[in-house]
């Protein structure tokens, strides 16, 4: 799609290849420099990153859509494909169906604390990172309750234009999948493992109902991603892979708060990023990486705490461009793990071959 700056989308219609299709099936893998550019491509807004003040589109997550056949075929999708890229037959990409709105954040991962895991877990680990801040619902304004979620891919190198198509690993993300009344991203927490407080919804609890089952049908558990994609990246084949449990990411002590009523959080990430007027990103948002494999979680489905301890902050994770653009809401995947029985043994996997064995 043509980067343009007058945009007239339908902001409720599914479109686009939901399912697993041939283009899924057929990824070997991305250049970073090939998916930043694809992000780039069309900013909803003036200036090259979209960061120049104005309306964003706010696309409708629907309880309609999410009941429908095709959230099933993109749920399963989501699990199965590890495209990085959907253009579709179209070039238009898909539409999402929950977390439609978000932002494009790039950036590097870095580990730089001892600890017993594998992979870009390990000390000295250092990665480039394209990721997607979300709100995972319709609430995208500060005072308005809402969840923010990250998906993100962790390419193993620092080469902006390595020439070879590289796997990246996944990581999804967020806060309280009920969402919470955070107001400023530097307080947020947000965890491969979220509390459920199912009922803060209202009416689209139905969105969470549905989201929950299908996900537990299809994959076993519904609200924990493992981290063992991470774990694995960059080691050999004969390697054991030891992966934490929890991981938590919260912006990092000092840094600045962007102020604002009703501020969207898509525009408080700008603000981390862009200083008024500046045409190149100056600034940036750093993350504390911190793990643990102490954890527990107690209560009833929809209504759940995980309660974690013993955390040890091992990194930090760095963004310092942001780009609000078409592709990165409807072009871009981030692939969400598929449960493992046990998380370090890729044979005990719930999933393979596009369907659920266990």
């Amino acid at each position: 799609m043509n980067s343009t700056k007058k945009w007239d989308f339908d902001l409720v219609a599914i479109h686009g290849q939901q399912e697993v299709t041939d283009e899924d099936r057929n990824y070997r893998g991305s250049r970073y420099s090939e998916v930043r550019k694809a992000l780039y491509a069309n900013p909803y807004r003036g200036g090259a990153s979209g960061q120049h003040p104005g309306p964003l589109p706010m696309f409708r997550s629907t309880i309609r859509n999410v009941w429908s056949t095709h959230f099933r075929h993109a749920s399963a999708r989501s699990l199965d494909s590890k495209a990085d890229l959907r253009w579709g037959a179209d070039g238009k990409g898909y539409r999402r169906i929950i977390a439609p709105n978000g932002i494009g954040v790039l950036g590097r991962w870095e580990i730089t604390a001892d600890s017993p895991y594998s992979g870009y877990f390990r000390k000295g680990s250092k990665g480039l990172t394209i990721g997607r801040f979300s709100s995972d619902g319709n609430e995208t304004m500060r005072g308005q309750r809402r969840s923010i979620s990250l998906g993100m891919k962790i390419y193993p190198t620092m080469d902006p234009d390595h020439p070879t198509p590289l796997k990246p690993a996944g990581l999804i993300a967020q806060e309280d999948l009920g969402g919470m009344r955070t107001a400023y991203i530097n307080d947020a927490d947000i965890r491969n493992a979220p509390n459920v407080t199912a009922f803060r919804r209202g009416i689209y609890i139905l969105i969470m109902l549905r989201a929950g089952r299908l996900f537990e049908q299809l994959d076993k558990v519904g609200d924990s991603r493992q981290l063992f994609e991470i774990a694995e990246l960059g080691t050999s084949p004969n390697e054991t892979i030891k992966a934490p449990e929890h991981m938590l990411l919260k912006m990092a002590e000092g840094q600045r708060r962007i102020e604002g009523d009703r501020l969207d959080f898509r525009d408080e990430i700008y603000g981390h990023i862009f200083k008024p007027g500046d045409a190149e990103p100056t600034g940036s948002m750093e993350f504390d990486i911190s793990v643990s494999d102490t954890g527990r979680r107690s209560g009833l489905q929809g209504l759940s705490k995980v309660t974690v301890s013993n955390w040890q902050r091992i990194g930090k994770l760095t963004f310092t461009e942001a780009i609000c653009s078409y592709n990165a809401d409807h072009v871009i995947q981030f692939h969400h793990p598929g449960w493992r029985e046990n998380r370090n043994d890729p044979s005990t996997a719930v999933r393979s071959g596009e369907q659920r064995v266990r």
